[in-house]
């Protein structure tokens, strides 16, 4: 099949590999063109533009940083480069409006919309072993499954309305935030008491909270080890943010949503932005006048 890939960060850069690897005719764009050079060694064509990448596409895919970039991109260059019977699949986390918005353009164009966005780390990207979250019209899904399918371990079907998958990604990123958040402020409240993160963090991976967040985020909080970021504290504050927009539309109270905005606020002042978002820890021992 022929796929354009566009965005080639720490996400994006291991699923395009993987549809190269898949046999497919990967054609990538990516802002900083050199990111694109390993994937040009595997096969695949390394477009000048974001609308070359998507002209004779069969299927496009995104993993874009944030709703401007995904509207500037996808709506000003990629989607007038689609044919109609095209489809476009968004993996990036974009707001419940910015979904909505690409459903109703790409109806408009005769473009297929899937909405696919993902949970895992870049580790898990490049294993091919994400989970994927999708929804979107039956036949736009039929026809990119097989594409899916190369990228996740599982995909989970979320209807036919694009807005679906975006509001579980959305809430999805909301509880990791709030893990980290509660397991920060509980490890800076056992040192205050003399018992050291790794030790309380320890019991609770093996006992209480034996999710894979608790274990991936929980170690790193343990070793206060947060670089290379696996998910920069700056995207987390975007995606609360994300979430706070789309409760108020629907006037959903979300009282813990309001203090982890608050939290990464208060890291991305210390100049935190860059660090894994396991780095709300340091707020939390900061609030405690406990050394980091």
């Amino acid at each position: 099949m022929r796929i354009g890939f566009i965005g080639l960060g720490s996400m994006g850069a291991g699923m395009a590999a993987n549809l190269v690897k898949g046999g497919h005719e990967v054609t990538v764009w990516n802002r900083t063109a050199s990111v694109a050079e390993p994937l040009k060694a595997l096969g695949a064509k390394v477009a000048a533009t974001a609308a070359e990448a998507a002209q004779g596409a069969e299927v496009v895919h995104n993993m874009l940083a944030n709703d401007a970039a995904v509207r500037e991109v996808i709506l000003g260059e990629v989607l007038p480069a689609l044919a109609q019977g095209a489809v476009h699949v968004n993996h990036a986390t974009i707001s419940v409006a910015l979904a909505q918005e690409l459903s109703d353009t790409h109806d408009a164009r005769g473009v297929g919309f899937v909405s696919a966005p993902v949970f895992g780390r870049p580790e898990v990207a490049a294993a091919g072993n994400l989970n994927m979250v999708a929804s979107g019209q039956p036949a736009y899904l039929a026809k990119v499954q097989p594409l899916l399918e190369l990228l996740a371990a599982k995909v989970w079907p979320m209807g036919d309305d694009p807005i679906r998958a975006a509001v579980v990604k959305i809430s999805g990123n909301f509880l990791i935030g709030a893990a980290i958040e509660s397991m920060a402020e509980a490890s800076a409240l056992t040192r205050a008491h003399g018992v050291a993160a790794k030790d309380f963090l320890e019991v609770m991976q093996n006992t209480l909270f034996s999710a894979p967040i608790y274990k991936i985020y929980g170690g790193m909080i343990a070793e206060d080890r947060y670089e290379p970021a696996g998910f920069k504290l700056s995207l987390g504050f975007k995606d609360v943010g994300l979430a706070r927009a789309a409760a108020e539309t629907k006037r959903v109270p979300m009282p813990v949503a309001s203090v982890l905005h608050d939290a990464l606020l208060e890291s991305l002042n210390r100049g935190d932005g860059d660090i894994d978002w396991a780095g709300l820890a340091r707020v939390a021992a900061a609030r405690a006048n406990l050394k980091d």
